[in-house]
């Protein structure tokens, strides 16, 4: 992929864009045009908001180029809703936002708090909008309830990144005119493969059931003997209900993904349909699109053709049970399903020659453990554990992804305009700074200037009995860009193909909903035209570029590519359709993916603020110049050792090995590093997790429960030192030191210092310096809260 060319800004230029807030109170401004960001300091944020559309004029550019500018016009206020909690402080009534980049707390008129308790969360409209000399003043429009109340956490990711979970009226009453089941007119045309033993797999809890896979021994030339595999993928025919132009579509559209929470789905369609009509629900008739392939014994696509069919589903599979089957034919799992243990056996069969194809390839494949969320009855963490991928998981894994191949292959060949899923390779940026940190172990493996997935593949299996293997694995998958959707076709990288799509899951995906459309369209030798929802406005939030523009879309999303190879020739409003389909869907699985991880954040949050000042151990799982992230042993939990958290020295950021180094002692933390902790602060408003590292000697601390929400924030703010400050301390204590040496030279031995001694960590666990109560002094310290 292309980075894209910086936008270069002149002094007294004027730029147009959308605020994005930061939650130390500055902001910057991303440009429409271009990839431009200008600073705004606090004073300019007083009177704009963030996600507010403003023009600013560049008045100043900083010691390292970056501009400032002043806010010339707000062009467009954000109107959607703000969600905080509602607090009485000093006889005033104010909403503290959920999202910390709004800056501004939002005052509320004492008849406008809709009968809402100080500390619920509530629902804010604003009613007049701030300025730089008055808060802006607001209106509760919905009471959510309190903060503790199970299921709070997901109705304020809903609303705080805007994910549409209400259906519209006119969506629930075309859902509800839709038949119950499958009518005899729906069949008409369709093959009916209602006597292959098809079966769906999927996790227990799973409730929508978009694809279904059959497998059969076949023969390839004049062989007698079978030397291939027949696979059947079925997937559910979501575009035979859902048309363009309908309510239907458009909600579909707007929403773009279905969004999993603990506990709770947002479906991209409603339930009548994504549980109903369009499951592949087991013993019922339902409507699919099928891809029937012909995989040579090497895993390769012999052929494929597609088709619209009438299916019945055999069985309702877990990936535990299939698990269990196969690795025992004879088990009671397998005696209970006897009938379809043959299908099983020869769906495993294909599965081992399509992994064949797959090392050929050399697609990249890293074990990474998942972690699931087990909840109580009131919704809160009951435990936390690893997700174990077994041979069923990736079974259904490969069968899906052949089907998507062989959609991007019969839509590339018919060279007609679609969704292509692209997934570039690793940026210069990033690509410098792997083969930087390859070079500094010593491990005699790097990558070149155009890597290859197999090169990638290579590492992995040459480290994976590395101590230090999880370290590497996770630098090589930090290299690696985020996937999107394109009608720009240049492959994708990670799986090692030319052309790749998303055809199985159009349930809860709306691109795969186009795909099936556009293979409808060439099965009937005709050419599906995209016209988009006319009452859908992307949100500014979602994505910054326009289509057709230069920007860079926002939040993370590369920019689409622009290989002319890749590009098919459209008329320009068809091929900005395309585009702005595209950046839709790529921004809103990135928000449905922010709004996923805000949940499990404050759940984990919730789950540790009970467990305040006990230890644990831990692997280091990032290293980053502010500190290091620490995963705990058992309970999957992530949380920041500050820097300042390290010892009484300076520690450097080295990048290139990804660790943090002290000068002093020469002690090293990177990723893998053992390490144990305590459990020092819990902030629910910024869904951090602190630690503190546990040492030899350390007189205990008091730990701060964050979490337990502002009453008086200007006593909160006064019982913690910041980060900034402790380190301004560090320092002075070292001029100190330094004074005191140099006075001890000239003035026969007086005290080096007045101050506490600086003891390292190393220091303190191997008693390299300094004395043990000088250690305590160092340890005991209060706590800071520093930025991340």
């Amino acid at each position: 992929m292309t980075t894209p060319t910086p936008t270069f800004v002149n002094l007294m230029s004027e730029v147009t864009g959308t605020v994005q807030g930061h939650r130390d109170g500055h902001g910057f401004v991303l440009a429409e045009e271009g990839d431009a960001s200008i600073f705004l300091p606090p004073q300019e944020m007083r009177a704009v908001m963030h996600r507010d559309r403003v023009k600013v004029r560049v008045v100043r550019f900083d010691r390292k180029g970056r501009p400032e500018g002043l806010v010339l016009e707000i062009v467009e206020r954000r109107k959607t809703p703000i969600i905080g909690r509602l607090l009485h402080e000093g006889g005033a009534w104010l909403v503290a936002p959920e999202d910390r980049r709004f800056g501004q707390d939002i005052l509320i008129p004492a008849k406008a708090t809709a009968g809402a308790e100080p500390g619920q969360v509530v629902s804010v409209e604003l009613t007049e909008a701030p300025s730089l000399t008055a808060q802006p003043i607001g209106k509760v429009v919905e009471v959510l309830g309190g903060i503790d109340d199970p299921g709070m956490e997901i109705e304020i990711a809903v609303r705080k990144y805007e994910v549409p979970h209400r259906f519209h009226d006119d969506v629930l009453a075309q859902a509800a005119k839709l038949p119950e089941k499958v009518r005899a007119t729906d069949k008409k045309g369709r093959i009916d493969l209602t006597d292959v033993p098809l079966v769906t797999i999927d996790g227990e809890d799973a409730r929508d059931f978009d694809d279904a896979v059959y497998c059969q021994p076949d023969t390839i030339g004049r062989s007698k003997a079978p030397n291939a595999w027949r696979l059947i993928v079925a997937i559910a025919d979501v575009s035979h209900y859902v048309k363009p132009g309908e309510p239907l579509d458009s909600d579909a559209y707007e929403r773009a993904t279905s969004v999993y929470f603990p506990r709770r789905v947002i479906p991209m369609l409603p339930e009548k349909l994504s549980n109903g009509l369009c499951s592949l629900n087991p013993e019922v008739e339902r409507l699919s699109m099928v891809c029937d392939m012909l995989v040579t014994a090497e895993g390769e696509l012999h052929a494929y053709q597609f088709y619209p069919a009438v299916i019945n589903s055999h069985a309702r599979l877990t990936y535990t049970e299939v698990a269990a089957v196969l690795g025992n034919t004879r088990g009671p799992e397998a005696q209970r399903r006897a009938e379809l243990v043959p299908h099983l056996l020869h769906l495993h069969e294909v599965y081992r020659a399509l992994l064949k194809a797959r090392a050929t390839r050399g697609a990249v494949d890293f074990e990474t453990t998942e972690t699931q969320i087990v909840c109580d009855d009131n919704g809160r963490i009951a435990k936390i554990v690893p997700r174990v991928r077994t041979d069923a998981h990736r079974l259904i894994e490969e069968c899906m992804l052949a089907a998507n191949v062989c959609s991007a292959d019969f839509i590339m060949r018919a060279k007609h305009p679609s969704l292509y899923r692209v997934h570039e390779g690793p940026t210069p940026e990033k690509r410098s700074l792997l083969k930087n940190y390859l070079k500094a172990l010593g491990l005699g493996l790097s990558i070149g200037d155009e890597p290859k997935p197999g090169d990638f593949q290579a590492i992995a299996q040459a480290t994976k009995d590395r101590p230090d293997a999880m370290q590497i694995h996770t630098m090589l998958l930090r290299s690696m860009q985020q996937a999107i959707y394109t009608p720009a076709n240049s492959g994708h990288f990670g799986l090692a193909y030319e052309a790749y799509t998303h055809f199985t899951s159009p349930i809860r995906r709306y691109p795969d909903l186009l795909v099936h459309r556009v293979i409808k369209s060439l099965l009937g030798s005709g050419r599906y035209g995209l016209v988009l929802p006319a009452n859908v406005v992307s949100s500014v939030s979602n994505f910054k570029r326009k289509p057709g523009g230069k920007g860079v879309p926002q939040k993370g999303l590369p920019a689409a590519p622009v290989k002319t190879s890749a590009r098919i020739k459209l008329p320009p409003a068809e091929l900005a359709a395309w585009e702005t389909a595209g950046i839709h869907c790529s921004a809103n699985e990135r928000r449905a993916d922010e709004a996923s991880r805000d949940v499990e954040a404050w759940l984990k949050c919730m789950f540790m603020r009970e467990r305040l000042g006990e230890e644990y151990g831990g692997t280091v799982s990032a290293a980053t110049s502010f500190g290091l992230f620490v995963q705990l042993d058992g309970l999957y939990v992530e949380g920041l050792i500050h820097i300042t958290e390290l010892g009484g020295e300076y520690y450097r950021f080295d990048e290139a090995r990804q660790e943090l180094r002290g000068e002093r002692s020469g002690v090293r933390y990177g990723v893998g590093t053992r390490v144990r902790v305590q459990v020092s602060r819990v902030d629910l408003d910024s869904r951090k997790i602190d630690f503190r590292m546990v040492r030899e000697g350390a007189e205990p601390r008091q730990p701060s429960a964050a979490g337990t929400r502002r009453k008086g924030r200007a006593a909160d703010a006064g019982a913690e030192v910041s980060a900034q400050d402790e380190l301004a301390e560090i320092r002075e204590l070292d001029r100190e030191v330094k004074r005191g040496g140099k006075a001890a030279k000239g003035g026969g031995g007086k005290p080096a210092s007045k101050g506490r001694d600086r003891v390292s960590v190393a220091a303190t666990v191997s008693g390299a310096r300094g004395s043990k109560a000088a250690s305590k002094k160092a340890a005991g310290r209060p706590r800071t809260s520093g930025k991340r």
